[in-house]
Protein backbone atom coordinates (compact mmCIF):
# COMPACT_ATOMS: atom_id res chain seq x y z
CA UNK A 1 0.00 0.00 0.00
CA UNK A 2 1.53 3.51 -1.29
CA UNK A 3 -0.63 5.93 1.35
CA UNK A 4 1.37 8.81 2.97
CA UNK A 5 1.96 8.06 6.94
CA UNK A 6 -0.15 10.86 8.42
CA UNK A 7 -0.77 11.84 12.63
CA UNK A 8 -3.00 13.87 14.32
CA UNK A 9 -2.84 14.48 18.08
CA UNK A 10 -5.71 15.23 20.93
CA UNK A 11 -4.18 16.09 24.39
CA UNK A 12 -2.33 12.52 25.86
CA UNK A 13 -3.70 10.97 22.43
CA UNK A 14 -1.96 10.27 18.63
CA UNK A 15 -3.54 9.01 15.87
CA UNK A 16 -0.91 7.63 13.38
CA UNK A 17 -1.10 5.79 9.83
CA UNK A 18 2.68 4.68 10.47
CA UNK A 19 2.27 1.29 10.23
CA UNK A 20 5.57 0.56 11.57
CA UNK A 21 4.22 1.97 15.11
CA UNK A 22 1.64 -0.72 15.10
CA UNK A 23 1.79 -2.93 17.91
CA UNK A 24 -0.09 -5.79 16.11
CA UNK A 25 -0.33 -7.90 19.06
CA UNK A 26 -2.24 -5.42 20.69
CA UNK A 27 -4.64 -4.43 17.67
CA UNK A 28 -5.18 -8.18 17.37
CA UNK A 29 -5.99 -7.93 21.03
CA UNK A 30 -8.67 -4.98 20.79
CA UNK A 31 -9.63 -7.09 17.45
CA UNK A 32 -10.19 -10.38 19.14
CA UNK A 33 -12.93 -8.39 21.79
CA UNK A 34 -15.61 -7.35 18.63
CA UNK A 35 -18.26 -9.38 17.47
CA UNK A 36 -16.87 -9.17 13.70
CA UNK A 37 -13.06 -10.35 14.44
CA UNK A 38 -12.88 -12.46 17.58
CA UNK A 39 -11.07 -15.27 15.33
CA UNK A 40 -9.08 -13.27 13.78
CA UNK A 41 -5.26 -14.93 13.19
CA UNK A 42 -1.73 -12.82 13.33
CA UNK A 43 -1.07 -14.22 10.24
CA UNK A 44 -4.18 -12.76 8.50
CA UNK A 45 -4.20 -8.95 10.53
CA UNK A 46 -0.66 -9.00 9.04
CA UNK A 47 -1.48 -8.90 5.98
CA UNK A 48 -4.74 -6.81 6.23
CA UNK A 49 -2.27 -4.52 7.60
CA UNK A 50 0.13 -4.59 5.07
CA UNK A 51 -2.77 -3.95 1.93
CA UNK A 52 -4.92 -1.11 3.73
CA UNK A 53 -4.76 2.26 5.00
CA UNK A 54 -4.08 1.60 9.09
CA UNK A 55 -4.80 4.31 11.41
CA UNK A 56 -3.54 3.45 15.41
CA UNK A 57 -4.67 5.44 18.37
CA UNK A 58 -2.16 5.82 21.09
CA UNK A 59 -1.94 6.98 24.52
CA UNK A 60 1.45 7.02 25.32
CA UNK A 61 3.42 3.57 24.21
CA UNK A 62 -0.24 1.98 25.00
CA UNK A 63 -2.26 1.29 21.73
CA UNK A 64 -5.73 2.38 22.32
CA UNK A 65 -7.68 2.01 19.47
CA UNK A 66 -7.60 1.28 15.53
CA UNK A 67 -9.29 1.43 11.84
CA UNK A 68 -8.61 0.60 8.74
CA UNK A 69 -9.65 1.69 5.10
CA UNK A 70 -9.50 -1.57 2.17
CA UNK A 71 -8.88 1.32 -0.67
CA UNK A 72 -7.87 1.96 -4.33
CA UNK A 73 -6.47 5.07 -2.94
CA UNK A 74 -8.17 6.38 -6.05
CA UNK A 75 -12.20 5.66 -6.14
CA UNK A 76 -13.63 3.21 -3.55
CA UNK A 77 -12.63 2.66 0.17
CA UNK A 78 -14.04 0.51 2.83
CA UNK A 79 -13.87 1.22 6.51
CA UNK A 80 -13.60 -1.78 8.99
CA UNK A 81 -12.15 -2.33 11.84
CA UNK A 82 -12.52 0.09 13.92
CA UNK A 83 -12.02 -0.71 17.59
CA UNK A 84 -11.32 1.43 20.46
CA UNK A 85 -10.28 0.03 23.89
CA UNK A 86 -13.14 -0.73 26.06
CA UNK A 87 -11.62 1.31 29.15
CA UNK A 88 -11.25 4.33 26.96
CA UNK A 89 -14.66 4.63 25.02
CA UNK A 90 -17.09 7.11 26.06
CA UNK A 91 -14.56 9.69 25.86
CA UNK A 92 -14.86 10.76 22.30
CA UNK A 93 -11.78 8.81 20.56
CA UNK A 94 -14.43 6.90 18.29
CA UNK A 95 -15.35 9.87 16.47
CA UNK A 96 -12.09 11.78 16.22
CA UNK A 97 -10.67 8.48 14.86
CA UNK A 98 -13.54 8.60 12.44
CA UNK A 99 -12.48 12.15 11.88
CA UNK A 100 -9.56 11.43 10.89
CA UNK A 101 -9.85 8.76 8.63
CA UNK A 102 -12.15 11.13 6.61
CA UNK A 103 -9.43 13.87 6.63
CA UNK A 104 -6.71 11.55 5.09
CA UNK A 105 -5.37 13.09 2.40
CA UNK A 106 -5.25 9.93 0.14
CA UNK A 107 -8.74 9.45 1.17
CA UNK A 108 -10.29 12.00 -0.87
CA UNK A 109 -12.17 12.22 -3.94
CA UNK A 110 -13.47 8.89 -3.67
CA UNK A 111 -16.90 7.66 -5.75
CA UNK A 112 -18.05 6.15 -2.28
CA UNK A 113 -16.17 5.23 1.10
CA UNK A 114 -18.64 2.60 2.77
CA UNK A 115 -18.97 0.24 6.22
CA UNK A 116 -20.96 -2.08 7.66
CA UNK A 117 -22.18 -1.72 11.09
CA UNK A 118 -24.53 -3.78 13.37
CA UNK A 119 -24.39 -1.05 16.63
CA UNK A 120 -22.85 2.02 16.01
CA UNK A 121 -25.04 3.85 13.52
CA UNK A 122 -25.17 7.30 15.08
CA UNK A 123 -21.55 7.47 15.29
CA UNK A 124 -20.96 7.10 11.79
CA UNK A 125 -24.50 9.61 11.13
CA UNK A 126 -23.12 12.74 13.08
CA UNK A 127 -19.80 12.07 10.54
CA UNK A 128 -22.27 12.34 7.99
CA UNK A 129 -22.48 8.56 6.61
CA UNK A 130 -26.14 7.67 5.46
CA UNK A 131 -27.93 4.84 5.10
CA UNK A 132 -26.85 2.99 1.50
CA UNK A 133 -29.37 2.87 -1.84
CA UNK A 134 -32.57 0.67 -1.00
CA UNK A 135 -32.33 -0.66 -4.26
CA UNK A 136 -28.68 -2.10 -3.70
CA UNK A 137 -28.63 -6.02 -2.83
CA UNK A 138 -25.89 -6.45 -0.56
CA UNK A 139 -24.04 -10.11 -1.65
CA UNK A 140 -21.04 -11.71 -0.29
CA UNK A 141 -18.92 -14.76 -1.63
CA UNK A 142 -17.52 -16.88 1.29
CA UNK A 143 -15.94 -20.23 1.47
CA UNK A 144 -17.61 -23.52 2.05
CA UNK A 145 -17.34 -24.83 5.13
CA UNK A 146 -15.16 -27.91 5.08
CA UNK A 147 -12.22 -25.70 3.01
CA UNK A 148 -10.57 -26.15 5.79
Amino acid sequence: MKDRPVEWSRGAWIISTHRDRLDLDMVLALLRETHWSDTLTAEALRRAVANSVCFGVYEGPATIGFARVVTDLATYGYLTDVVVASERRGRGIGSWLTDCVLAHPDLQGFRRLALLTRDAEALYARAGFVVGAGTLLYMERKPPEDAD
